[in-house]
């Protein structure tokens, strides 16, 4: 005797959301493949697909929850793909929620975590969104720190009536199992790890040590958070965590994939907020801003560095508000817009201008000082097309900045060699070029490849001078 098919019961969940929203089966369709273009992938749903999800099918892969953020945009309350009566995966849209409590957001940057570290390949190559920074930058802006953010017993001990101290059972000292009291020792060990990584990101670019930060995150940050603490250490904890996240955001963005840094920008900005660090989110949407920047997405770049600016006002030291101002200008330069970058660039200059060395400063603006505003400064007016200034900043910045910060003097020599080469200056715009090649090839950075890219599709139109062909040879010499 043959075993009949199960028979499907259909998706009421599906079809009710559908009239709420106001959706043909064609337009839902459409409204999906849609959002799969924005992250590279070539969906062709139809009404018949609808048709078919509504009598029970189950759509596979990333597609349940691109419904579900479908509808999440629609009718602007988060919906899951539970919500919707369908199966949930490992989405392409996982990692861009920007959750409503800090158990979510455990969940989901947990899960983030272990995917990188599981080495999917897939997930370095999703693509960037800007529809993505959307949600997170507005629900930041809105929301406020959690009330609660403490868990389990914080206490290591507890006084039972006799009086008699219990003492919980000891783990193994090499292990932490959930529910472990996390204590002031772990959270200065999850700091100390992150200034080593940032040493190796400064120095020899985001390749070099990223798996290793990711590891780190899963295997000994996500059982901190899921640990037993209360609120001051809690708070603590999700700052220490935020910044680590923000780290592997900063690093996947360094080699390239941009669409699993976004993720990690966007769960770091969430930890900032459980974390009631109002000020290291602003800074996270700095991060986010650069990396629009870098991808040509000027308009995105701006509207992040005001959201930073609002959700902070002046409750900042002058050397933040200076990073502030100075990402927007980068972002208006990148459009084109001389007026609103020199005014933005001008606001910068001023807010440093009025920082003391008594300013409480936060460990992560310390980088921000002359050199930084310098390099900022010959960007924006690179991309300007302002050659003059962008040389005598870009000079400046190198002057003054430390060799520690390898990746960046290897940027800054390339707006140089821009500049020089947009003065006509070819000899030395290939020079500065050349040396910066050489640079890159010690690094593992996309980005530091990508910045001689550019300066060599710069030169094309000088392919057959002599100083062109010299820099040429030695770059084919670096292998």
């Amino acid at each position: 005797m043959t075993e009949r098919p199960a028979q499907r019961t259909p998706n009421r969940q599906l079809a009710a959301l559908i009239a709420e929203a106001g959706f043909s089966n064609a337009g839902l369709a459409r409204r999906v493949d849609q959002l799969g273009l924005e992250h590279g992938l070539d969906l062709r749903y139809d009404k018949t697909s609808v048709t078919r999800w509504l009598r029970g099918q189950q759509p596979r892969g990333t597609t349940p929850a691109l419904i579900a953020e479908v509808f999440t945009r629609r009718l602007g309350r988060r919906l899951t793909a539970q919500d919707l009566g369908l199966d949930a995966c490992a989405p392409v849209y996982a990692g861009l929620e920007f959750a409503a409590t800090p158990e979510e957001a455990i969940d989901i940057v947990g899960g983030l975590w272990r995917k990188d570290s599981g080495s999917h390949a897939e997930l370095r190559k999703i693509a960037f969104t800007p529809a993505g920074l959307v949600v997170p930058s507005r629900d930041w802006l809105i929301g406020r720190a959690d009330d609660r953010v403490g868990r389990g017993d914080p206490a290591a001990t507890r006084v039972p009536p006799q009086g008699r101290p219990v003492v919980p059972r000891q783990r193994s000292q090499t292990e932490r199992g959930p529910g472990q009291k996390v204590t002031g020792g772990d959270i200065a060990a999850l700091r100390s790890v992150g200034e080593l990584f940032r040493a190796l990101d400064d120095a020899y670019g985001g390749g070099h040590a990223r798996q290793a930060l990711v590891r780190y995150l899963e295997h000994e940050a996500e059982p901190m958070l899921r640990g037993a603490y209360g609120e001051q250490i809690g708070r603590r904890l999700f700052a220490a965590a935020a910044d680590l996240t923000r780290l592997a955001g900063w690093t996947s963005y360094d080699i390239g994939a941009h669409g699993l840094a976004q993720r990690y920008f966007v769960q770091a900005l969430r930890l900032a907020q459980a974390a009631g660090d109002r000020a290291y989110g602003a800074y996270v949407l700095v991060t986010m801003s650069r990396q629009a920047v870098y991808l040509g997405h000027g308009r995105e770049a701006v509207q992040l560095a005001r959201v930073a600016q609002q959700g902070v006002g002046s409750a900042v030291p002058p050397v933040v508000q200076s990073l502030l101002h100075s990402v927007e200008a980068r972002g208006h330069a990148v459009l084109g817009e001389v007026r609103a970058s020199t005014a933005a660039l001008v606001r910068a200059e001023r807010a440093l201008e009025t920082a003391r060395p008594g300013d409480e400063v936060p460990y992560w603006a310390r980088f921000f000082d002359e050199a930084q505003l310098a390099d900022e400064f010959g960007h924006s007016h690179r991309d300007l097309q302002q050659y003059r200034a962008a040389a005598q900043h870009a000079e400046r910045s190198l002057q003054l900045r430390a060799p520690a910060y390898a990746r960046s003097r290897l940027f800054c020599r390339v707006v140089l060699a821009s500049a020089r080469l947009g003065l006509g200056e070819l000899d030395q715009a290939c020079q500065l070029g050349a040396e910066a090649a050489g640079q890159a090839a010690e690094m593992r950075s996309v980005r530091a490849v990508e910045y001689v890219r550019d300066f060599e599709r710069r030169l094309e139109p000088y392919r057959d001078a002599a100083p062109v062909r010299g820099y040429r040879d030695k770059v084919a010499a670096l292998g």
